[in-house]
């Protein structure tokens, strides 16, 4: 039988520059047509991309698109004051669905000239610029946990994955890493 304790002490990729936690966020999953995207954006501060697999980017919010009726919201944590309370104004009246799962995620950051290597290593999608450009975002597989990634710079991505998954995600990175960087 293989001796595994070695396994145990091998670096972690997010010991190293290559990955990083992102500090916590404040993050909302905005659901509803067109109407409750235009009214969202003044509440957020930020524009809500119309476009699918599009992130905005203003200041310190941004906005994902998820799918046709669906966004993933990222503030600051603490919320930005009167936050919450600005959405649900801005939205009373409409069909929409707007969930708090702050809590739900963590955010990684991915960089440098073998970030695209190593997600490679575990995520079907082509990665290259000319496919995945800057400002692209989409959920997708990680090895075997569900991600929502983001490339927000030529060699820079961000990963939103469920708390309960970092571990797994950075051990999984970490063993990618190994012999490339």
């Amino acid at each position: 039988m293989r001796d595994l304790s070695a396994a145990r002490c091998l670096p972690l990729v997010s010991a190293s520059t290559v990955l990083h936690a992102l500090p916590p966020a404040t993050r909302y999953v905005l659901r509803g047509g067109a109407e409750v995207r235009a009214a969202a954006e003044s509440a957020v501060g930020c524009g809500i991309p119309a476009r699918a697999c599009r992130a905005t980017l203003e200041g310190d919010r941004a906005a994902l698109w998820l799918g046709p009726d669906e966004w993933l919201l990222i503030a600051p944590e603490p919320p930005p004051g009167g936050l919450a309370a600005g959405l649900s104004e801005a939205l009373e009246g409409l069909a929409h669905s707007l969930v708090d799962v702050s809590h739900r995620q963590s955010a990684l950051a991915l960089s440098g000239p073998q970030a695209t290597t190593l997600l490679a290593a575990g995520c079907p999608l082509d990665l290259d610029t000319s496919a995945f450009p800057v400002g692209m975002c989409t959920r997708t597989m990680l090895a075997k946990a569900e991600v929502v990634l983001w490339r927000t710079g030529p060699q820079v991505f961000r990963v939103e994955v469920w708390r309960s998954f970092v571990a797994y995600v950075s051990q999984f990175l970490g063993e990618a890493a190994r012999g490339i960087i």
